[in-house]
């Protein structure tokens, strides 16, 4: 798993089967590799991964599990069985958790362990964990440790982080970059985001592309200036 560059990935986030294969269908061979999060899984069920296999495109299946390590485990396996790529559990979840997944989840479905979602700055971070002085950049190598160590195929992190985690862990941590926004493009409700050259750039493995494809005017244009970034 893996490759040379960063790969693209579009999140699918909307609300239905028909609106998300009608997207897969517009980009054709631009794009190969969809995410499907907690919006449209909990809306289509476990079906759209399997509609989106059967178009030939790889699934991320990005439900961020956080759970006792028996549940967890048995949630990944379930993942993998359905064909996804990649998971993602939340590293907060613990070593033990994150083990656990990594088990379920068996050699073909690679789990990536949610450092500090990219919609987090320090202030928000340090009321939601309840500690003055919080530092993102700190938490955010402190939880890819602990993922390495737990055989993690990767972190999520943003690409202000991302040289942070490949100076401390190299090739032994893939990083996916969510928040990735064309230049001059809108954050929404992404509070750390990155163009997809600067994402490259800071060493991911993986980029998330949502509304900037999606949401543009022609998704395949949209996606063509990203592969036009990343070349």
């Amino acid at each position: 798993m893996g490759g040379r560059g960063p790969i693209p990935i579009v999140a699918l986030d909307i609300a239905t089967r028909r609106e998300a294969l009608a997207i897969v269908d517009r980009l054709g061979a631009l794009c190969r590799f969809y995410k499907v999060g907690s919006e449209l899984f909990t809306a289509e069920g476990p079906a759209i991964v399997g509609a989106l296999r059967d178009a030939g495109c790889d699934v991320f299946l990005d439900l961020k599990f956080h759970d006792i390590p028996t549940t967890v485990g048995r949630a990944a396996r379930g993942a993998a069985a359905l064909g996804a790529r990649l998971i993602t559990v939340h590293a907060s979840g613990g070593l033990a958790m994150i083990e656990a997944a990594v088990a379920g989840a068996g050699r073909e479905c690679g789990v990536l362990a949610v450092t500090v979602l990219t919609s987090h700055d320090a202030a928000s971070l340090g009321e939601a964990w309840g500690r003055d002085g919080v530092v993102v950049d700190d938490e955010v190598r402190r939880l890819a440790s602990l993922a390495r160590r737990a055989g993690a195929h990767g972190v999520v992190c943003s690409g202000h982080e991302a040289p942070l985690v490949r100076a401390d862990h190299g090739d032994a941590l893939r990083l996916l970059v969510p928040g990735v926004r064309l230049a001059g493009g809108p954050s929404h409700d992404q509070a750390r985001v990155v163009s997809p050259a600067e994402g490259a750039a800071a060493g991911a493995a993986y980029l998330v592309i949502g509304r900037a494809v999606t949401g543009a005017p022609d998704p395949a244009l949209a996606m063509g200036r990203v592969l036009a970034e990343l070349a």
